[in-house]
Parts: C-alpha cells; structure tokens; sequence
C-alpha cells in the first residue's frame, strides 16, 4: 500500500504535488506576477527581498532583488494571487497535510521568489525558525515541537533552486551537517553537504515543506524564476507561529481594504492571523541572522 500524502511528508518533511493551480487561474497568475516584478524592479514597490540580505529585515541596501514581498497586498491590486491563495484545490491539500479542518486555518505569508537582474545570490543552509548556533540539545528541542504549519513554492517557471536534506525536520544535525551550516555564509556547492537533494519543479509543480528542514536555495541571475512562496498554518499552532509569520510585517493586513479584497473563506482565515497577532504581546524579533 502507497503512503499517503501526510505520511510522505510527515516522513521526508516535504513533497510534490502537481497541478495545483486550475487553468483558470493561470492566465491571472502569469499576468499579474509579470506586474508586480516589474514595479518591484522598476523601484516602485518597496517590500522586497534585497540582494545581501538572505532574512528579514531586508532593508533597501541593494537595487537588485530575489523576491517580492506581501503580493496580496491591496496596494499592488492584483487579486489573483488571494483568489488562489484560497482556491479548493490548494486549500484542500493544506487540510491534508496539516490535518486539520477549514475552520482552523490560518491566513499567513505570500511572498514571491524571482531571479536577481545583476547578480546572482545564495541562501546559507538554515531551518526557518532555529538559530545555526543552536546546541544539540537546543535544536532537538525546536525540532520536536510542531507548529502546525506548511510552507511551499510553486512553480511557475521550471525552478531548481532549493535544495533540502530529507528528513532533517526530525533530527539534530550531525557534526559533518553543523560544519556545512554554522556560518552566515552560503555553500559553494549546496550538494556537499550530507544528504542533500536538489529539488526541481516544473512549471505548476508545488513543493511543500516542513520549514524546519535543513534547506538552502541559489538564486542564477541568469535563469529566470517566478515561484509563488507561501505558507499556510493552523489554530492550533498558537504562539509557536508567531516569530516566523510576524516578523515579516504584517498590520497592513489588518486594514479593510484588504479584507475586502478576499473571499468569505479568505476573511475567515484573515480573521484568526489577526487574533494571533492580537495574542502576541511586544515585539516578535526575528528569526535568523543576517
């Protein structure tokens, strides 16, 4: 008997899923993520991912940029990305994996990988929300706690950035693993590293992922990438979701105008992200170092 979806994931700590965005969505998705790189390399978007900077904060030290943040965000005025954000066929997955119902999802990042137009970047190897200076001891911990949420990139352009070391979602690293992700500095060959795959999407292939898997990414400025970069969670999570959903800057998403821009199924979701935030006293701080 084949394992399930969960079961694959729970597993590897991540997994593939094609065609996951409907036909009728494509057309919407192409054209819009087309805009927004456009205003986002044209200078005219503010929120980005910048060239030196690999975590938020990113700043604005660098013209060049690998990503675009907050693309629901009712200042850009493309609805397409929320429309699928919401869509059956993604939320459907998402239930699956997380094993949860609909009334207790979370509304959370949507974000957008593209290539640098000038320079190429890397990402160092790093779990999403555990420090690279953790202990044993401490990383056993982190990793033991499951925070009742999924992060993924589709594709929509063939993508083979990241790469993942399955199964590291369960695991402290070994001390050949630590040597290869103690530093701020990225690898110069990702595939050095113990147990390392590199993942490849075709255009409309999703990868879900646990985001404390053992990952890191390149960004060839050469070869074009669109890859929609997002993340869903649950109620049950609480506070453990916080830090690393928080700190990507979220009030905007507390303004009507953009709950207006959603569907029913989307402003219930907002609505719980919104008492998360509400729950959280205080700054969150962030994540991983620069």
């Amino acid at each position: 008997m084949s394992p399930s979806l969960k079961e694959l994931y729970d597993e590897q700590g991540y997994v593939i899923v094609p065609g996951l965005i409907p036909p009728d969505h494509l057309e919407a998705l192409e054209a819009a993520s087309a805009r927004v790189i456009e205003r986002t390399r044209s200078g005219n978007w503010p929120h980005r991912r910048t060239v030196g900077r690999q975590f938020p904060p990113f700043g604005d030290g660098d013209p060049d940029s690998w990503g675009v943040q907050h693309v629901m965000h009712p200042d850009l005025g493309d609805p397409a990305f929320a429309r699928w954000y919401t869509s059956d066929a993604l939320v459907n997955v998402v239930k699956e994996l997380l094993g949860c119902e609909e009334d207790e999802l979370q509304m959370e990042l949507f974000n957008m990988l593209i290539n640098p137009t000038w320079n190429s970047f890397a990402l160092r190897w790093h779990r999403d929300d555990v420090r690279e200076t953790a202990t044993e001891d401490e990383e056993r911990e982190a990793l033991s706690i499951w925070h009742h949420g999924t992060q993924w990139n589709t594709a929509l352009r063939k993508d083979s950035c990241l790469y993942i070391v399955p199964g590291s979602h369960k695991v402290p690293r070994t001390p050949e693993q630590r040597a290869q992700s103690s530093t701020l500095g990225p690898p110069e060959d990702p595939l050095t590293m113990p147990g390392a795959i590199q993942v490849t999407l075709q255009p409309g292939e999703t990868v879900f992922y646990n985001n404390n898997i053992l990952h890191c990414a390149t960004y060839d400025h050469r070869t074009p990438r669109i890859t929609l970069h997002a993340c869903m969670g649950e109620v049950r999570g609480g506070p453990s979701r916080a830090r690393n959903i928080l700190q990507h800057g979220l009030q905007w998403m507390k303004e009507e105008r953009f709950a207006d821009t959603l569907d029913a199924r989307g402003k219930k979701m907002l609505a719980r992200l919104i008492k998360l935030q509400e729950s959280v006293n205080g700054d969150v701080g962030y994540s991983l170092d620069n």
